[in-house]
């Protein structure tokens, strides 16, 4: 049994009985159910507060006058409650405007702060997942429709609000030195036949003077929105850098993709190829120089080495570049053998500027992107492209959003005071 037994001013007391009995699995059980019903009588309690005596208001320019109190229920992560409220309309009709969710701001029926866990999960999990830990772990039964209405709905004021809302970088510990903007690419499977589409994914990396990273911010793309408006979503997230770290160095490291370049020649003081992905053709010319079928060990000693040697030594390049043309050129290495070795070389030749790992690495600088390569994992394939998994445009945008919201450090925390600042503008 659980009633209010007091309030004065801002403060509300409870009473609750709980009935210990059986196993401490089962008083568990009863404490947590318990604790629920607290929170469901404190949380109407506090419902009640953000509603009007009924009179007269102004929505802009526009007078409303109440229609009379009308019972709704609201989800919360105590339970359901119900509470009288009040709502309006304007003397010629039209939309409903309940004020109590317009100044509570409740997000599809949702209290803000279930709205917020529901979302969180969402970003995580797929929605079946979140339905079982809802009731495994917090007592709850929501239906997998209502989770995905919350969830979306969250994500696109997250999108809508993105070029409008400006985050506050976390404070940290050392100066920042440099800034290593990149960008990159991954696959998800598409609804309706789509097929496999590539999402965008970004980050703008934050080191200090010893090289160790300090903050990373994440930024995710579904793939109906296009390179376009992934970049200038990209390019606002960097000035924005820009203004709170003028003196930072600016790098910009990526794969070889030539409209990467573009844009980050546009945005960074110095462009490098990533390390790793330019070991991949340091791989294809150890491949010819050892093509036997079970020369593998040989084939990793090479491949090693040379790697090693590509990123302190600053005569490495050129001599990857001239074994790839005269391995091009044997005649006794099958013709995949040789394309590999030439493509190598084209790659070499055509990237040679924007390959100085000796000199980044005597400065302390980074030299590869293995944070953007994380992120397609972390950011995109883990929940997008489970087995079964198909998505539409919307979907996965929704899901994109709010996990770069999740996966940026100190974001999330302050995307829930916009909320609360600004609004979800809610009608009902």
């Amino acid at each position: 049994m659980t009633k209010v037994v007091r309030i004065s001013g801002d403060e509300v007391t409870v009473e609750v009985t709980v009935r210990l009995s059986g196993s401490l699995l089962d008083m568990e059980g009863a404490i947590q159910e318990a604790t629920n019903a607290v929170g469901r009588c404190a949380t109407e309690e506090a419902l009640q507060r953000f509603d009007t005596d009924g009179s007269a208001i102004r929505v802009g320019a526009i007078k409303l006058t109440a229609r009379g109190r009308d019972p709704k229920e609201y989800q919360t992560p105590y339970g359901p409650v119900e509470v009288e409220r009040y709502v309006y309309q304007s003397s010629r009709g039209g939309r409903i405007y309940c004020p109590l969710e317009h100044q509570a701001r409740i997000v599809r029926g949702a209290t803000p702060r279930f709205a917020s866990q529901l979302s969180h999960k969402y970003a995580q999990l797929n929605v079946r997942a979140v339905q079982t830990d809802l009731e495994q772990n917090h007592g709850r039964t929501i239906a997998t429709s209502y989770i995905q209405n919350v969830a979306e709905w969250v994500g696109t004021i997250a999108t809508a609000k993105e070029e409008d809302w400006e985050y506050a970088m976390p404070a940290l510990e050392t100066p920042i030195a440099t800034v290593v903007v990149s960008l990159d690419g991954a696959m998800i499977p598409m609804a309706d036949s789509a097929g496999w589409r590539e999402a965008m994914v970004g980050t703008l990396s934050l080191y200090d003077d010893e090289g160790e990273r300090q903050h990373t911010i994440y930024l995710a793309a579904a793939p109906e929105y296009g390179k376009q408006e992934f970049r200038q979503r990209m390019e606002r997230e960097i000035q924005r850098v820009k203004r709170h770290l003028p003196e930072a160095l600016y790098l910009g490291i990526a794969d070889g993709a030539a409209s990467n370049w573009r844009f980050l020649e546009q945005h960074t003081d110095r462009q490098l190829i990533d390390f790793f992905h330019a070991t991949e053709y340091v791989g294809k010319i150890a491949q010819a120089t050892h093509p036997q079928r079970h020369a593998e060990g040989p084939r990793a000693q090479w491949q090693s080495a040379h790697c090693t040697t590509l990123k302190h030594d600053p005569a490495a390049l050129d001599l990857l570049i001239g074994e790839a043309a005269r391995l091009s050129q044997r005649h006794t290495l099958s013709q995949t053998l040789r394309d590999d070795v030439l493509s190598a070389w084209t790659y070499f030749t055509n990237h040679r500027h924007q390959m100085d790992y000796p000199g980044f690495v005597a400065a302390g600088l980074p030299i590869g992107s293995g944070v953007t390569e994380a992120a397609c994992k972390t950011l995109v394939k883990q929940r997008l492209c489970a087995s079964g998994m198909r998505w539409k445009n919307k979907g996965a945008k929704i899901v994109l959003s709010l996990r770069a919201l999740t996966q940026t450090t100190g974001r999330w925390a302050q995307f829930w005071p916009k909320i609360d600042q600004f609004g979800a503008e809610c009608y009902g």
